[in-house]
């Protein structure tokens, strides 16, 4: 399989690949996550996972990137990564027993050809008490994550109902990201481990 490397940092994003059998490294790519004005957040959020795979694609020729960006949107407004404590228990009031949107994009790119997905799925909170939001906040949890919890922690316990990608919402999806690489020539089932060959 072609060398591949993740533009993100996200420790979450390398489990999910590393879940799906991709062999890659890693290499963040710095870009500037500044919403334009005007900009719908589902188009924001596809810009900054190509502008990321782009980004490092541009000094590893004939390398394939993954760049994927995740945010989460109530009511059309992005909640980005909380400032502070007091941010993020405010972020999860306003969650509290309401439905919100995470979006992730995933794009794939090799020299300057970029191809790009974005999953929308539906998150919804149960009711939340303040004293279990002051004791997310107080756990740390929150504070690099978009929407300022993760559901494959501690947050898992708000989320009532989930309609649309899994993966999507801990910062990855799954599907979207092995047909860029199927389409790319690369279908990650190609470097799966053959248990029979193996053990014969």
């Amino acid at each position: 399989m072609a060398s591949i490397i993740l533009a993100s940092a996200s420790p979450r994003r390398s489990e999910l690949l590393q879940q799906i059998g991709v062999t890659f490294s890693v290499q963040p790519a710095d870009v500037d996550e500044t919403p334009r004005p005007g900009e719908p957040p589902e188009h924001y959020v596809e810009r900054l996972a190509r502008d990321k795979a782009l980004a490092v694609s541009g000094s590893s020729p004939g390398v394939l990137v993954l760049g994927s960006d995740t945010s989460v949107v109530l009511n059309g407004v992005i909640l980005g990564k909380p400032a502070n404590r007091d941010e993020a228990v405010e972020t999860l009031l306003t969650l509290s027993g309401a439905t919100h949107q995470v979006m992730t994009a995933v794009a794939l790119a090799e020299d300057d050809r970029c191809q790009s997905r974005v999953v929308i799925t539906e998150v919804t909170f149960r009711s939340l008490s303040r004293a279990e939001i002051e004791a997310y906040a107080a756990s740390g949890e929150p504070m690099d994550k978009a929407g300022s919890y993760g559901i494959q922690g501690l947050g898992g316990i708000f989320v009532s109902k989930l309609r649309g990608s899994y993966s999507a919402v801990v910062g990855l999806p799954l599907l979207e990201t092995a047909a860029l690489l199927a389409d790319a020539g690369h279908p990650v089932w190609e470097s799966w481990p053959n248990s029979l060959e193996s053990g014969t």
